[in-house]
Order: C-alpha cells, then sequence, then structure tokens
C-alpha cells in the first residue's frame, strides 16, 4: 500500500490559511471553535492532509477577515498554477516556520535601509556556521 501525497493546491492553500491565521492572532484551537471543527481537523487542513470545502473556506476567510481568493493567491498570479505543475518553491512556506513571521514584522518596521541590511547579514552569516 501506497501512502497518498497531499496535492501541492491543498498544501500551498493550507499554508496560506496558516499565514493568515496567525497575521490575525488566532491559535488553531480559536479558528476551530469558530468554525465548529476541533483544533486537529484545523491542523489537517493547514498541512493540506485534508481539503477544504468551498463553504469551509468561506468560513474561514470571514473568521480571519480576508478575502476567500487570498487562499488561492489572487494577487500573485500563476502561483498555483506553478504549485499545481511542482515548479515553485513556495516562498509562503517559510512564513510557517516558528519566528519567521514575528521576524519579518519587525524587519519591515525598520526605516534605516542600512540597519536592514546589516540584519540581513547577520541572519545570514549565522545561519550559514551553524552545523546542520
Amino acid at each position: 500500500m501506497t501512502s497518498k501525497k497531499p496535492d501541492p493546491v491543498d498544501v500551498e492553500v493550507g499554508q496560506r490559511i496558516r499565514i493568515s491565521r496567525l497575521q490575525s492572532g488566532l491559535s488553531q484551537t480559536a479558528l476551530a471553535d469558530q468554525l465548529g471543527v476541533t483544533f486537529q481537523q484545523v491542523q489537517k487542513y493547514e498541512k493540506g492532509v485534508n481539503r477544504v470545502g468551498a463553504g469551509r473556506l468561506t468560513k474561514i476567510a470571514k473568521v480571519l477577515g480576508v478575502p476567500v481568493g487570498t487562499f488561492f493567491g489572487a494577487h500573485d498570479a500563476g502561483a498555483l498554477e506553478d504549485v499545481d505543475r511542482g515548479t515553485a518553491n513556495s516562498p509562503l512556506k517559510l512564513l510557517t516556520v516558528p519566528g519567521a513571521l514575528r521576524l519579518l514584522r519587525a524587519y519591515v518596521r525598520l526605516t534605516d535601509g542600512k540597519m536592514r541590511r546589516s540584519i540581513v547579514l547577520v541572519v545570514e552569516s549565522i545561519a550559514t556556521d551553524r552545523p546542520r
């Protein structure tokens, strides 16, 4: 028996749900409560393991206060087609790393371009020097 892999489009939609949820400051449990499902179900949606139906996706968008098109990358044309073809290495996945969204939010508050470049160099240096 072979293990069934999640569809790449479902994974991308799930990542977008997670990012929107984090931006809204909601936990998986809080979102689940508002949807009438378990937090485990929300986890499965976010991982793309379970496909999100149109009605549920619309409800998620309403709870998170975003247009439903957000989950399909309406603002970045062709992104889901690339995912469907398996050619995209989604930068959205990077935002699901713990602390990444906090780091990015702090970074965009910096107004000094020189400071921004310095921060990037420091982080890149730390990441490069660190054994894996």
